[in-house]
Order: C-alpha cells, then structure tokens, then sequence
C-alpha cells in the first residue's frame, strides 16, 4: 500500500488539501456571507427556517470531504512513515484539532435537527437559541481550528 500511496501522492496530498478547504471554506462562507445575508430576511420564522435549511445543505456536503480528509490523513501519516520522524508531533496535533472539529460538527448536527424539531413544534424561541449557538460559538471554534490545522499541515509538509 506504501508504495502505492507514494506512487500517487501528489492526488492524496490533493484530496487532503481540497477536503480541508471545503470544510472550513464552507464554514467561513456560512458565517460570514450567508449568516449576514439572513439577518435581512425580515420574518424571524423565515429567517430560522432558512438559516436550518443551509446548515443541513453545508453539514450534508462537507460530511464526505470530513471523512476523506481524515483517510487520505491517516494514510499519508503512515505512507511519509511520519512517526520515525522529529515532527511526528505535529500529525498528533493535527488529528487532535480535526478530531474537536468532527465532534463540534456532530454537535451542531444535532443542534440544527433539535431546532428543527423545536420549530415543528412551533416553539420558536428555542430554535433560535439552538441555531444562535452555531453562529456565534460552534462555527466559529471550528473556523479558527481549522485554520490552525491547515497551517500545522502545511508546516508538517515543508518539513518532509
């Protein structure tokens, strides 16, 4: 498999490198384009629904480039032989960041379904609060991790 993965490694590096951008360049465009765009949307009910239903849009098409990103990283980590080496840190440090990030994403997966429901049941309040949170906190956290991830990647690989 080795030999294999360094035979092709320049479209591992790049399935790595596109699912990191699309994940956190999906967020960064969610946060700061279309949350800003929303707020314009003067019925709080519509507002709500519409913020829902472009998470689940973003959640649904980031999920596959989550699980790409972290194969194509375990299997360059193995195939760079990246734990004899004096940056093996770095990879732990990297799998650590992306792993907080993967849990706050299932995190907001379920809030964004939980105000769903609260909206079903007409119980606006509650949906807001839920949604708000991704907003204000959840996206962000994972904006500025995944930022800090791409950066150690990219250390990491000017080291090899």
């Amino acid at each position: 498999m080795i030999d294999f993965v360094n035979e092709h490694r320049s479209w591992f590096i790049f399935l790595h490198i596109i699912s990191a951008v699309i994940w956190v360049g999906g967020m960064i465009s969610m946060r700061f384009a279309a949350h800003y765009s929303f707020v314009d949307i003067v019925s709080p009910q519509d507002r709500l629904e519409k913020t829902s239903a472009a998470l689940k849009r973003l959640f649904t098409m980031v999920l596959p480039f989550v699980l790409i990103l972290a194969g194509t990283g375990a299997v360059l980590t193995i195939a760079y032989g990246i734990k004899y080496t004096e940056f093996h840190y770095l990879t732990h440090i990297k799998e650590g960041i992306w792993t907080v990030m993967f849990i706050n994403l299932i995190a907001m997966i379920i809030r964004r379904k939980k105000a769903d429901k609260a909206m079903a049941e007409g119980d606006f309040n509650k949906a807001r609060a839920m949604l708000g949170l991704i907003a204000k906190y959840m996206v962000p956290v994972n904006i500025v991790l995944g930022i800090a991830a791409i950066f150690l990647g990219a250390v990491l690989r000017s080291h090899l």
